[in-house]
């Protein structure tokens, strides 16, 4: 099955008129020229564009941390709001998609406060800053209603295109970015480009059995996480490297850390491989072939 054919019968959502993609993002952080490096079609809506220092944009901010609360309080990481305001949108931008108000189903404005008078109201936040490398950007947070949501209302796919349209929008050539080793946040975020594991083992973060990694954005490889295609050009490229890393082993973290900083990579992970393995199976470590 093709893409379209997937965000025709699996993502409806996507077609819906009352749902756009938004940015959060001050004046003088605008994409001069958006979407011009990655060449694809998804994104065709124009997006709604919000000031976080305009304080008539108050609510649709607090809708977003409502959200960005319910999904990462859980395990004690909710963002303080001097973070997302001193980190997130003074370097960087929030991105995602909103749906109009007064259109939301009944189901979906029972879950949620009403924070006052809005035309939109955020489904999802994805928080991209750019770095001092040039060309590189940090894929700070990534969250959704689905979080809360039974499976039967759910976006399908919003988290996984929310950050795809950042990316896309503002052009991001390299991300970097954080998770934890076991979570589900690992199948998705492998697919936006071939996955570098540049730490795998984070003592300084709060959790330190995070994996820390970097990719080569590649909007090429992104459909394959709708159609679950096995990523063929990946397969050309690496092989596995003999080592393992266990997601519930802080000893083999630690171990391929030692090897990265002992500079035995560049160390990747298969996409595939992890969409298809269970959260809790050891993951092949690849490396570049003829290496």
């Amino acid at each position: 099955m093709d893409v379209t054919q997937i965000f025709q019968d699996k993502v409806t959502w996507f077609q819906n008129p009352d749902i756009v993609p938004y940015v959060f993002v001050r004046d003088e952080n605008l994409i001069s020229q958006p979407g011009k490096k990655h060449r694809l079609d998804w994104f065709s809506k124009a997006p709604i564009i919000k000031d976080p220092l305009d304080l008539k944009e108050l609510p649709f901010a607090e809708y977003i941390y409502h959200i960005e609360n319910i999904a990462f309080g859980p395990s004690a990481m909710p963002m303080p709001r001097w973070v997302f305001y001193d980190c997130a949108v003074m370097p960087g931008f929030v991105c995602g998609f909103a749906y109009k108000k007064d259109k939301m189903p009944t189901s979906l404005k029972a879950k949620l406060p009403d924070f006052g008078d809005i035309d939109y109201v955020p489904l999802s936040l994805f928080i991209i800053i750019p770095t001092m490398h040039k060309g590189e950007w940090v894929a700070h947070n990534l969250c959704s209603v689905n979080s809360f949501l039974d499976k039967s209302d759910q976006f399908y796919g919003l988290g996984f295109l929310s950050k795809a349209f950042g990316l896309w929008y503002a052009n991001v050539e390299l991300c970097s970015g954080m998770t934890q080793w076991g979570s589900p946040a690992l199948k998705l975020h492998s697919h936006y480009g071939h996955l570098e594991v540049i730490g795998a083992y984070a003592p300084v973060h709060s959790h330190a059995k995070t994996v820390t990694y970097r990719a080569q954005v590649n909007a090429n490889t992104w459909e394959l996480f709708f159609s679950k295609d096995v990523d063929l050009e990946f397969l050309e490229q690496y092989e596995k490297s003999g080592f393992e890393i266990n997601p519930t082993d802080e000893k083999s973290m630690i171990e391929i850390q030692n090897k990265i900083q002992n500079n035995e990579g560049p160390f990747y992970l298969n996409a595939s491989e992890i969409l298809s393995k269970d959260l809790k199976a050891p993951l092949s470590i690849y490396r570049p072939k003829g290496y």
